[in-house]
């Protein structure tokens, strides 16, 4: 998961531009709730304020990175923590596919490794040169941005199959939570929305920007249930999402949807 601790340390400051381009965290939201097709025992929870916006990533296109003065890092700055051992596993697989043409520091990365213990001990990819180790910079011949994406994207992968867990989860968030009802049953709620500043923990607030809610990373053709069609069917299943889509057809052909995004376009 991101790192919450260490983003309130250094990122106090935020430039005017950066906070006039967000929107508040507190704004009216559309929730719907269904039940698991494939597991009786799951609800899923989703956002459609969120998954019916019009955000898309903007990394090397007017993104302001979360970190003043290393806009050209976007998310990448504090590097990535593993969820667990698989992921971390997953991940070694395809650094071992990557080669000095895809991936900038691979001669850092191979003679002295790419993953650290950050203060709390914890298993992160390793920073170097103030971000995240597998984060080409501008200029790259094989391209700005994330190595493990290059890769993914050059032998027709989703990203996913090659990122850790948060990088390709980002901006969606997953929670869970059990739900005892009152006639004594246990349903596990899955809730699917928006990763936004409190997703970080509390030095999320501390961020230099964040696009979730900033107007100028919302002006995407397509909705986010669309264009994260890929993400969205590995974190709910192929199913759930299929339900899912129906549920924002549906609210994007009413007249007056409830609760649009604050950061969409008027």
């Amino acid at each position: 998961m991101p790192n919450t601790k260490k983003a309130s340390k250094n990122q106090s400051k935020k430039n005017k531009s950066a906070v006039a381009d967000e929107k508040g965290l507190d704004f009216p939201r559309a929730w719907v709730e269904f039940p698991d097709p494939a597991d009786e025992e799951q609800v899923f929870r989703c956002d459609l304020t969120w998954l019916t916006s019009r955000w898309t990533c903007i990394f090397g296109s007017g993104c302001q990175g979360i970190q003043a003065g290393r806009a050209s890092d976007g998310c990448c700055t504090l590097g990535a923590h593993f969820s667990d051992e698989d992921d971390e596993q997953r991940v070694a697989e395809h650094v071992a596919r990557l080669t000095p043409e895809l991936w900038q520091f691979h001669d850092v990365g191979s003679e002295s490794g790419w993953t650290q213990l950050d203060d709390d001990g914890e298993k992160q990819t390793r920073r170097w040169d103030g971000a995240c180790i597998f984060l080409n910079r501008p200029g790259f011949p094989a391209g700005a941005g994330c190595s493990l994406h290059i890769l993914a994207l050059r032998n027709g992968q989703e990203p996913l199959e090659t990122k850790p867990d948060v990088c390709w989860q980002l901006p969606i968030r997953r929670t869970y939570e059990w739900i005892d009802r009152p006639d004594d049953t246990r349903v596990l709620q899955v809730s699917i929305g928006e990763y936004d500043r409190r997703g970080w923990g509390p030095g999320g607030h501390d961020l230099h920007w964040w696009c979730t809610s900033a107007t100028s990373a919302h002006g995407a053709g397509e909705p986010v249930y669309v264009s994260y069609r890929a993400e969205l069917t590995e974190l709910m299943g192929a199913e759930a999402y299929a339900e899912l889509v129906k549920l924002c057809e549906a609210r994007l052909a009413s007249l007056l949807p409830m609760a649009p995004h604050p950061a969409d376009p008027a």
